[in-house]
């Protein structure tokens, strides 16, 4: 996962290949600069620090304590496990805190991740990035599983985990969030079917961030029903040059639902954003099947600075009001 820390803005990484190498560690224009004055005068330098900055403030995990977990998933009389990413902020305004699931796309865990994690770590959020390929053995987009709804158990096996680590985390005021197909996690996951058919008792995720959750697709292709929900707000953002949707299809879903189900769901749409517009790694075409409103055909993946700071604060927003309000 490569990022530039939320603090310094949502500039995509640039800077020499060999900074792909070191992953998490944050480019420093200026002390590239200054690494290639000290050659230009003689100074040896190794070629690993070209473009890396050894500014303290510039490391990285300074605002939360992170740890690489695993947890079980059961399911259909099979046990698979699950890792993730937990962050604990280092803050301790309040405790036990919010936390809020992260589950990434189709291409696995990326950039967003990590940038959406850093904002709410930030505002005081544990979060919990969990990688649904890695027990599967997906290594692309193309062995991902047929259907969405086969990776829900390991949504609320990570929902099971945090409600059990009672000394960081309020169980009462757990979130979920996801991009793409992680947005479709995070949409279905607002249902009482799902909920009742996978949370482990009286457990449910008290609030919904799905971000271009691919829109047109709800109750209409079997296994994505969106109604019936559970009553925890649900906050779709979305593109309006998304091509896996028209400009207006998560307006459209939104304004189906039933009288009980509407008034949960809010939507954002952003002008000319594209699908996967705060994703930081270089720009991609990609080919869905399920683009296009199930046409299949080319999906553009363009990175935007603003529209990626936009949605940033309002999912962290969103969750402050949901989540915060909650206790």
């Amino acid at each position: 996962m490569r990022t530039n820390r939320v603090s310094k803005g949502f500039r995509r990484r640039t800077g020499p290949a060999t900074a792909a190498i070191l992953g998490a560690v944050a480019v420093c224009i200026s002390c590239a600069s200054t690494t290639d004055a000290r050659i230009a005068s003689g100074e040896s330098v190794s070629t690993m620090e070209r473009g890396v900055s050894f500014r303290r403030a510039d490391a990285g995990r300074l605002t939360a304590k992170t740890s690489i977990i695993s947890y079980p998933v059961r399911h259909d009389g099979r046990t698979w496990h699950t890792a993730g990413v937990l962050n604990v902020p280092y803050s301790t305004a309040q405790t036990p805190r919010p936390a809020v699931v992260l589950v990434h796309g189709s291409g696995g865990v990326d950039s967003r991740g990590a940038g959406y994690a850093e904002a709410l770590n930030r505002a005081g959020f544990v979060t919990l990035e969990i990688d649904l390929w890695a027990p599967r053995h997906v290594r692309s987009a193309a062995t991902r599983p047929r259907s969405v709804s086969e990776t829900l158990p390991d949504a609320y096996g990570a929902l099971a985990f945090l409600s059990a680590a009672t000394e960081d985390v309020d169980s009462r005021r757990i979130g979920i969030t996801g991009f793409s197909w992680g947005g479709v996690v995070s949409m279905l996951s607002a249902t009482r079917a799902n909920r009742d058919l996978h949370a482990a008792g009286d457990q449910a995720f008290a609030a919904h961030a799905p971000v271009y959750p691919v829109c047109w697709v709800y109750n209409k292709v079997p296994g994505y029903a969106f109604f019936g929900l559970t009553g925890a707000p649900v906050f779709i953002q979305a593109g309006t040059a998304d091509t896996y949707d028209t400009p207006d299809s998560c307006q459209t879903l939104q304004g189906s639902l039933s009288a009980h189900d509407q008034p949960l769901v809010r939507v954002k749409v952003y002008a000319d954003a594209t699908h996967a517009w705060d994703r930081r790694e270089p720009d991609a075409t990609i080919v869905d099947p399920y683009s296009h409103l199930g046409a299949g055909g080319e999906v553009p993946l363009r990175y935007s600075e603003t529209t990626t700071r936009q949605s940033t604060n309002a999912l962290v927003d969103f969750f402050r009001a949901t989540l915060d309000g909650a206790r």
